[in-house]
């Protein structure tokens, strides 16, 4: 039985040692060219493997509507849109942050994987952006169950309302069928690993969020009807140990993205909710 390459990260920061840091505006981007200047640090070369590295997946998606079983149905393919959302500042600015104001080992580099990859064990955390138009192939439901269940872990993020979950709610009972995701209370550790939160966090994208805001609108958060209540959802293993978290109705990705764009949304939404809940989910799946 293979097993996701856990121990390693452990290692690095299983006294919890943080440096936190207060963050400062400015990371901003627009392309991607060498970085697009982001801060770029040196791993020691001993253990340029005994990093955190973020893997962010691949997948088909649906072009034009619809899915699976009123679900899936439309034109299918891998590029653009899907899972390129926020592709690659997003994971850029984040990794900058995680070395940053943690005392963990980050790689400055990111990767993009698939899941039938044969070296897919070596990344403990996978992340899935904009899964509401997401189709899994066959071969990929069994990669993904495999990966899971031998320790890996799933952060799925950025999708709204009803028809979105329900396209993903399809595809993840695929993979289990036998195993339902059960929403998490603010109680559970995962909210509080590093950042002690109080409240489970809603990011909007930016654009709506300025929009939002124009307007003098009181909720500038959700993203229309239907996205009012923001959930964080989990898969379990026989152990309680969560494989899988469901971030639905909020963005955290568009937090780690554009931090840069406009001051207020930092302030709101990336300092105070998408950098400390995307933190405490890589410290949640690194030690369980």
């Amino acid at each position: 039985m293979q097993y996701v390459k856990l121990h390693a990260y452990k290692s690095l920061f299983i006294a919890a040692a943080l440096c936190l840091l207060p963050l400062s505006f400015g990371q901003r981007h627009q392309s991607y060219d060498n970085r697009a200047g982001v801060p770029e640090w040196q791993v020691d070369s001993e253990f340029k493997k005994d990093v955190f590295t973020f893997a962010r997946v691949r997948y088909t998606s649906t072009r034009g509507g619809g899915g699976h079983g009123g679900w899936g149905y439309g034109r299918r393919g891998r590029g653009g849109g899907g899972w390129q959302t926020d592709y690659p500042d997003a994971e850029l600015n984040f990794a900058y942050r995680l070395q940053q104001m943690t005392s963990l080992k980050v790689n400055p580099d990111s990767v993009v994987v698939e899941l039938t990859q044969g070296d897919l064990f070596n990344y403990p955390f996978l992340y899935i952006v904009e899964p509401g138009r997401l189709i899994f192939l066959e071969e990929e439901v069994t990669a993904l169950r495999d990966y899971l269940l031998n320790g890996g872990f799933l952060m799925v993020d950025d999708f709204w309302g009803d028809s979105e979950y329900d396209n993903f709610h399809y595809e993840i009972s695929r993979v289990f069928p036998d195993r339902e995701p059960v929403e998490l209370p603010i109680e559970h550790p995962i909210f509080h690993m590093v950042f002690d939160l109080d409240e489970k966090p809603q990011v909007p994208s930016v654009g709506h969020a300025m929009g939002a805001r124009r307007a003098g609108y009181a909720n500038v958060s959700s993203q229309g009807p239907g996205t009012e209540e923001v959930h964080y959802k989990a898969i379990f293993d026989d152990n309680g140990r969560i494989m899988c978290i469901i971030c639905h109705n909020t963005d955290l990705g568009d937090g780690w993205e554009r931090e840069g764009e406009d001051e207020w949304y930092f302030r709101e939404f990336a300092e105070k909710k998408a950098y400390p809940m995307g933190i405490n989910i890589i410290f949640y799946a690194l030690t369980h």
